[in-house]
């Protein structure tokens, strides 16, 4: 194994910590980016809101992994949030990415963070990354928000777009919610059903990070999901199966609205997402099924 220096934007949030435990068991030096003083010597300070990134701080550094934004989920769109999800990502990675085009010796890659809701809602129609995106609003935070890394692109960093899916997980994301559901049996699908959920296991989606990092031959999009997206309804009996809990409240498309609000369509619409270039790379899952990557998150 070659060791790095690598810096990690977003490392106190769910993926970011892994990625950050996981380098670093096996060896790598790594750097977070935090917005505030360092007070520590594994830290660079950034501003996303400021554009401001502390360039001297990240010399050195032969890759960066880029995963800082506003949660998505889990609150209403307001204007001022929608505002807030954009420019978190938007303006954060601009900086980022022109603060690595300014080095005299650039990272060799910069691995950053994309989402699958590029494609917007795609019913049960599998795509892959050659597809368009979608309409609507993550769509086109999707599109500036890839789009931002343009400097470091022109810069000759080979840079590379990990569209996540929903990362499976005891301690984050939509799981944190759905599995103390499921485990108290007030678990059950969301609206229809039939909705895809194009999901990842927090390890296959560490591994993958990883995976994008070490192989010099990706670059642009890359889906991580799990190779076998599942309906909602499938989601939701895998989850009474591994837990071994009956799901039998399911919650109406109309109360999701009046809870989320706009956010509802996030939930609600369906991404039948697959991992083309990832397989194609020769990239393994350890957690392949709906109920492996559950399994692996609660047991």
């Amino acid at each position: 194994m070659i060791f790095m220096k690598i810096a990690v934007t977003g490392s106190t949030g769910l993926i970011g910590a892994e990625l950050v435990r996981s380098l670093r068991a096996d060896g790598h030096e790594v750097l977070r980016l935090v917005r505030r003083l360092p007070d520590a010597p594994d830290e660079v300070e950034w501003d996303p809101q400021r554009q401001y990134v502390d360039a001297a701080g990240l010399a050195g550094c032969e890759a960066v992994v880029h995963l800082a934004g506003a949660a998505v989920a889990g609150r209403r769109w307001t204007a001022a949030y929608k505002k807030e999800i954009r420019d978190s990502r938007v303006l954060g990675t601009a900086a980022l990415a022109e603060a690595l085009a300014s080095l005299d010796t650039p990272p060799k890659v910069l691995v950053s963070g994309s989402a699958i809701g590029y494609y917007g809602d795609t019913g049960g129609r599998p795509v892959d990354e050659s597809a368009p995106p979608g309409d609507g609003f993550l769509p086109s935070v999707c599109v500036a928000w890839e789009e931002a890394a343009a400097p470091a692109q022109e810069a000759g960093i080979r840079t590379v777009f990990a569209r996540t899916g929903l990362v499976v997980a005891r301690h984050g994301g939509a799981w944190a919610k759905l599995i103390p559901l499921f485990r108290a049996g007030l678990g059950g699908r969301l609206g229809s059903g039939r909705q895809y959920w194009s999901f990842i296991s927090l390890h296959d989606e560490v591994a993958a990070l990883r995976f994008l990092v070490d192989t010099d031959s990706l670059s642009g999009a890359v889906n991580l999901t799990a190779p076998e997206p599942v309906t909602n309804r499938e989601v939701t009996a895998a989850m009474s199966r591994v837990l071994r809990r009956p799901a039998l409240l399911p919650v109406p498309a109309v109360a999701l609205r009046a809870a989320l609000g706009e956010a509802a369509g996030d939930v609600l619409a369906g991404q039948r997402v697959l991992p083309r270039r990832l397989l194609s790379a020769g990239f393994s899952f350890a957690f392949p099924s709906i109920e492996d990557a559950v399994g692996s998150a609660t047991h």
